[in-house]
């Protein structure tokens, strides 16, 4: 039994997978701390619809980022916590999730994965079939005109407003972004879930922290991978 987890949004997403079987939750738990007191009660809630205990788990595959950095950590230190105790563990970035359910909503050709930067940035990735085209980067929402030209584009709901005020054509909509997601992050993880497991999971972060940007000598003795997370 795998669980797959998704903390990197205003939004948990949850699921257990055995086999064919899938047991998902979608949780709007704000940003922050939401996450840290609905991830657990919500997993156990999949749990007993399994019938299955914590035992029963064979691995774990998070979503590294990038994302809130609070909501992101409660994922990443929640798969980590599993891999304590022995569970192999992988990692996937948000915008291999997001390109994921854009696949299995039916969504083809290329197109750009908006998701909110905050300090009125996004981080975007242009993604193609068979996996992005380009590094993932941050960006000012208003230079995303000249950086995306004609080409189709899509955001999650609660940051696509914002990307849309800039970017009026080209929005790509789906009629159930929920299950859309669900079922991209099931198909990730069980892809992921073939590959050799990741340890420690590193996050991904393109940014740096406030503290780091406010005192950097305090983290000037941690590596690159450290402070920024690894590139995905």
């Amino acid at each position: 039994m795998l669980l797959a987890l998704d903390t990197t949004t205003e939004i948990l997403h949850l699921a257990l997978i055995r086999g064919e079987r899938v047991w998902a939750r979608r949780v709007l738990s704000g940003v922050g701390r939401g996450h840290s007191e609905r991830l657990i009660p919500t997993l156990d809630e999949l749990m007993a619809e399994a019938g299955a205990v914590p035992r029963d788990l064979s691995g774990v595959a998070a979503c590294l980022g990038p994302g809130g950095f609070t909501s992101l950590r409660i994922g990443v230190a929640t798969a980590e916590g599993f891999g304590v105790t022995g569970l192999p563990t992988w990692g996937f970035s948000a915008f291999a999730l997001r390109a994921e359910a854009l696949r299995q909503a039916g969504v083809a050709g290329p197109c750009w994965v908006l998701l909110d930067g905050q300090r009125s940035e996004a981080f975007q990735q242009r993604w193609e079939e068979d996996g992005p085209t380009e590094a993932a980067a941050k960006q000012p929402l208003t230079t995303l005109p000249e950086r995306l030209g004609d080409e189709p584009w899509w955001a999650p709901e609660a940051f696509a407003p914002r990307a849309e005020a800039v970017l009026p054509t080209g929005r790509i909509s789906l009629a159930d972004e929920g299950a859309a997601t669900l079922a991209g992050l099931v198909a990730l993880a069980r892809r992921v879930a073939q590959g050799a497991p990741e340890s420690p999971l590193t996050p991904f972060y393109l940014r740096e922290t406030d503290a780091e940007v406010n005192f950097p000598h305090a983290a000037a003795h941690l590596s690159e991978a450290l402070r920024r997370g690894v590139a995905r």
